[in-house]
């Protein structure tokens, strides 16, 4: 936190995070509002911190591994 008690984060508007993410603005709305993307809300807006979308971007990277399950042996 700064010395005014303001945590030293940026904070995003939903079309900025809709942008940044390639996705529709409301497809971050249902991510704010099924808690996967923490956000704070300002009257009738929201604001998304920086950091918050960068553990949503690590938390929810897929692995290889899970992509390509290994097939059974009988299975082609």
């Amino acid at each position: 936190m700064s010395a005014a008690g303001i945590p030293g984060n940026r904070f995003m508007t939903i079309a900025e995070v809709a942008q940044a993410l390639r996705v529709s603005r409301m497809t971050v709305y249902r991510l704010v509002n099924s808690h996967a993307i923490h956000a704070v809300r300002f009257g009738r807006s929201y604001r998304v911190p920086e950091s918050a979308v960068e553990s949503y971007i690590e938390h929810s990277a897929v692995d290889e591994a899970e992509q390509n399950p290994p097939k059974a042996a009988g299975n082609p």
